[in-house]
């Protein structure tokens, strides 16, 4: 790249990066993020830092893990006075604009971000019991044909994405731009349009567990299914939820199919790269489970592509192990930017160039969980085709091979034919991590966080440039649509 680029980068909420044409699902439609990938660099092997939304973004913006950045839950904050990497794409001369989802906790709304031109959502979801549920089984049976604040939420977002291309297209800066435009879609709960649902409820599977599947379960795993009463769901349950979720997805690819038709017919069409990525996947009844905040690759793995044709390479698709973690080192070196520092990710801009092979690829990849309804802290290290997910309190770790078993079915950790693969990938699994300092950190900082809580309820913050918060408008929550 002889200049740095302009640069949107497209980020929604809980997309699996099974539910993708180009990633070989034969029923969903996703024609606007397959056209992205056919003339650009899909990864395949992409990963969260944590499968929960807001540690996963924290992480994603600051290349670290959870445990650097004491961000565990969706309850943490992210220190202002630790650099995102759009902190250091201002450095490099860029103009920053965070457009919808980011789910900052706390007043700091921007790390790093010069301008907000549409606020953040809560969840708004007026009388529908789903979002309330949590991740329980009542969260997946509240499913089917209607309409909510997430629905309406994203069509203001594309529709202020486009304004402000639009706006930019006809008074340009002198800097180069860095958009980030945050979907909340396709998170639950399972709610599509009418017409979304109906296309898919007749078409898709139920998946199916295996005789014994229960028998030889990892007991963290058996106690994550009790706690949130998935075996409770039945066939159509399961049917319904599912087709609301492939409606979802097509709805978001709707809304980025508007967004770069805009970008295309603006000055900045050719000299734009355009990032796609999620904050961490949704299981979607794989494994009859639902959600994310488990390491399945459903769950953790996250869709990743980079496109900007003539620039980068078309049609590619990398099969290396990468994270969320190395898009900021991306964009910065992309940028010409000063090199993040003390960071975890790396630059994937090799991969992106040339022939696309990468020598010295660590080809490895982390995830941590902090706790969530009983569970306790975890860990995941993923290396070429071997994952190794350790749980705090537990006697063993799981093990799969991916290469094999890319369903995750076989666990393999008391065989002792991988005994060697297992000790060595549980050993550097918890070399830099402790259970224990995740469970004593968060404990104190429960005081914390109640005075925190209390000042969000009684400050008044100005918001003269703009709202933080986006509203909801009267009427946008309708279940069921008939």
């Amino acid at each position: 790249m002889t200049t740095p680029p302009n640069i949107l980068l497209i980020m929604s909420d809980q997309h699996s990066p099974r539910f993708l044409g180009c990633a070989e699902d034969k029923v969903v439609r996703t024609p606007t993020l397959n056209r992205l990938a056919e003339h650009g660099v899909r990864f395949a092997n992409n990963h969260c830092g944590n499968p929960l939304c807001v540690p996963s973004r924290m992480t994603f913006l600051t290349s670290r893990h959870s445990s650097d950045i004491r961000v565990w839950t969706n309850r943490c904050r992210l220190q202002s006075d630790i650099p995102t990497f759009v902190h250091h794409l201002v450095n490099a001369g860029y103009e920053t604009t965070l457009c919808g989802r980011m789910h900052f906790n706390g007043p700091d709304q921007r790390h790093g971000f010069e301008r907000r031109i549409i606020g953040d959502i809560s969840p708004q979801l007026g009388h529908i019991p789903s979002y309330t549920a949590g991740q329980t089984a009542a969260g997946v049976k509240v499913a089917g044909p209607g309409r909510t604040a997430y629905t309406r939420y994203d069509e203001d977002v594309t529709q202020v994405g486009c304004d402000f291309l639009e706006s930019l297209d006809k008074n340009p800066g002198d800097r180069p731009f860095f958009m980030t435009v945050g979907y909340v879609l396709p998170h639950c709960p399972f709610i599509a349009p009418k017409r979304l649902f109906d296309e898919y409820l007749e078409t898709i599977d139920v998946p199916q567990l295996p005789d014994g599947y229960h028998d030889s379960l990892h007991p963290f795993m058996k106690s994550w299914r009790e706690h949130r009463q998935v075996d409770e769901l039945t066939d159509e349950q399961v049917r319904i939820a599912r087709a609301a979720y492939y409606g979802l997805v097509t709805f978001m690819d709707e809304q980025i199919g508007k967004l770069l038709s805009t970008l295309a017919d603006t000055r900045f069409g050719e000299n734009t790269l355009i990032i796609y990525t999620s904050d961490h996947g949704e299981m979607a009844g794989e494994h009859r489970m639902w959600w994310k905040s488990s390491f399945y690759q459903a769950s953790v793995g996250v869709p990743l592509i980079f496109s900007l044709p003539g620039q980068i390479a078309e049609g590619r698709t990398i099969s290396d192990v990468t994270s969320l973690l190395d898009i900021g080192p991306t964009l910065v070196d992309l940028a010409g930017g000063e090199p993040m520092f003390g960071v975890r990710g790396r630059s994937l801009k090799e991969f992106l160039v040339n022939d696309g092979e990468v020598s010295g690829w660590h080809n490895t990849a982390f995830a941590e969980l902090g706790g969530l309804q009983n569970d306790p802290p975890a860990r995941m290290i993923r290396r070429g085709g071997w994952k190794l997910n350790y749980y705090h309190g537990y006697d063993r770790p799981q093990l799969f091979n991916l290469e094999t078993d890319p369903g995750e079915w076989n666990d393999l950790a008391d065989d002792t034919t991988y005994s060697g693969i297992r000790e060595e990938l549980l050993a550097e699994v918890r070399a830099d991590w402790s259970g224990e300092t995740v469970l004593h950190t968060l404990e104190t900082t429960q005081n914390d966080y109640q005075v925190l809580g209390e000042f969000g309820r009684n400050a008044h913050i100005s918001t003269e440039d703009g709202p933080d918060l986006w509203t909801a408008p009267d009427g946008c929550n309708v279940f069921p649509e008939i």
